[in-house]
């Protein structure tokens, strides 16, 4: 899933300063890496203000910094390299609520070329895919309670923890599993199972619980039974 999506809202709305947009506007119109200094004269700026705004989008993610000898000398005497800066190669997306539409192409590409590879379905082949994206998520996640609402937060799932239960507020591939509903709501499970998986959290389940106004998975205390579409790979 989109690891970093409340990182592309910051990004994006970074871009709402002035200065800082013509800033971006400037370094990504050139065909080469430019320096503070390039910026500050092309756009009759303090050298400060340019290193400041500069800083700001190198940090963002909307601009990727290298540092080059533009003398073309080397060894001693050479001196430093300049700091310059372009356009990063990353893309942003931002939806609001948070969508993972671009992970779910993923997901879906790779799940076709395993079952041309095995002869496998594409739907099973799918759910391996998604569990086993899962699974690494949840093994970056920290054993508590509160380690696995913050996972779930960071996908953008909106988890609401209640009477042992955590409710899904938001679904990440909300228009698609409007669309194709029993193909997305059961990778979307294989997701979360691999996630609580790979968070060693065998006190909890993911069930399909769909509902209006709700991710199509809830995620159970131990005394849920077992869910059936929880089956990977069948």
């Amino acid at each position: 899933m989109n690891a970093t999506p409340h990182s592309d809202v910051s990004a994006v709305s970074s871009l709402d300063e002035p200065v800082r947009r013509r800033l971006y506007d400037y370094v990504r119109a050139q065909t080469s890496p430019v320096s503070r200094d390039d910026v500050a004269e092309a756009l009759d700026l303090a050298r400060s203000t340019s290193a400041f705004h500069l800083e700001k989008l190198a940090d963002e993610g909307l601009l990727a910094v290298e540092f080059v000898r533009r003398s073309g000398r080397s060894g001693p005497g050479a001196g430093r390299p300049a700091k310059l800066y372009r356009r990063s190669a990353r893309e942003f997306s931002v939806h609001l609520p948070e969508r993972a539409y671009v992970l779910a192409g993923e997901l879906f590409a790779r799940a076709i070329e395993d079952a041309e590879t095995t002869g496998t379905s594409p739907r099973a082949a799918l759910g391996a895919r998604a569990h086993d994206f899962g699974r690494d998520l949840g093994a970056d996640t920290g054993s508590t309670e509160d380690d696995l609402i913050a996972a779930l937060e960071k996908c953008g799932y909106e988890p609401r923890s209640s009477d042992g239960t955590i409710d899904l507020v938001n679904c990440p591939f909300h228009t698609l599993a409007r669309r194709h509903t029993d193909m997305v709501c059961s990778m979307n499970l294989a997701l979360l199972a691999g996630l609580l998986d790979g968070a060693g959290r065998e006190n909890r389940r993911a069930t399909l619980a769909p509902r209006d106004g709700f991710c199509c998975v809830r995620i159970a205390g131990d005394t849920a039974g077992p869910d059936p579409a929880v089956t990977v790979g069948g």
